[in-house]
């Protein structure tokens, strides 16, 4: 019987492919520059990003709206802070709730696809043959795929901050009796331009990072089936890991210091 891998060699491979994943990326960089584009792979991949992934994040969002507006509701109405809660919802699902969990879905549902597909094509060497067929993998599979992400993530952030704060609006009227007008009033009181803006932003760096990591971790893939599995479960664990880390990162720099949401809305 062989024994199973210890932690340090199952560590020393993750950080292999990470400095693998980091390589791919400065590669796709310098691809792009040079304007090697293939725009039939690209709009496919656009395609199986954005609109198959656009049901399941509206509906994440919508609940997520709702359940928060529950959460937040009842105790702001306590403090007599009811008219507040419109504000405090945009600007959780604006700055953080909107990019980060339409971010999340799209690492377990399209980057684990990103890593399955490459990784089947890597171990019954189908990569090898786009060489013979003088292809580069990198422009044929790896950029369509980083563009897809980073064009429709932040388009679909956008969509599941407004399905969010309708939810939470629906939620505020129907419960809490607080009308529609004070809970868009109050989002636009609390809303500065940065926090729109901040969603797209940061759902376009969660899409590269999700694009590299699934199409890395598939280049990678040794092993046969069982092989396959593997980087599938490991890519879309690594972007999640990478989506929290980016997140405070992003979340740093863009709201580090005092904020004024608070007296702007109050």
């Amino acid at each position: 019987m062989t024994e199973p891998p210890s932690n340090s060699s199952e560590l020393g491979l993750w950080s292999h492919r990470l400095l693998s994943a980091v390589l791919l990326g400065g590669q796709v960089l310098v691809h792009l520059l040079n304007g090697k584009i293939n725009r039939r792979n690209t709009i496919e991949q656009m395609a199986a990003v954005g609109p198959a992934s656009l049901l399941i994040a509206l509906l994440t969002a919508a609940f997520v709206g709702m359940v928060f507006t529950i959460q937040v509701a009842r105790e702001f109405i306590n403090l007599g802070a009811g008219s507040a809660v419109g504000g405090v919802l945009a600007i959780s699902l604006s700055r953080e709730l909107a990019p980060v969990l339409t971010a999340v879905i799209l690492a377990g549902r399209v980057g684990s696809a990103f890593a399955a597909e490459i990784g089947t094509m890597k171990v019954t060497e189908q990569i090898d043959a786009l060489y013979v067929l003088r292809t580069d993998p990198i422009d044929y599979l790896v950029i369509p795929r980083v563009i897809a992400c980073c064009l429709m993530l932040p388009i679909l952030t956008v969509l599941a901050l407004f399905t969010g704060m309708a939810g939470g609006m629906l939620i505020s009227d129907a419960l809490y009796g607080i009308s529609n007008t004070v809970f868009i009033n109050s989002a636009k009181n609390f809303l500065s331009v940065w926090d729109l803006c901040s969603a797209p932003i940061k759902g376009f760096f969660f899409g590269a990072l999700i694009a590299v990591i699934g199409c890395s971790w598939g280049l990678t893939t040794t092993g046969g089936a069982k092989g396959v599995g593997q980087s599938t479960t490991t890519a879309v664990v690594t972007s999640l890991l990478a989506i929290f880390i980016s997140n405070f990162f992003l979340s740093w720099i863009m709201f580090q210091g005092t904020g004024s949401a608070i007296n702007r809305g109050l």
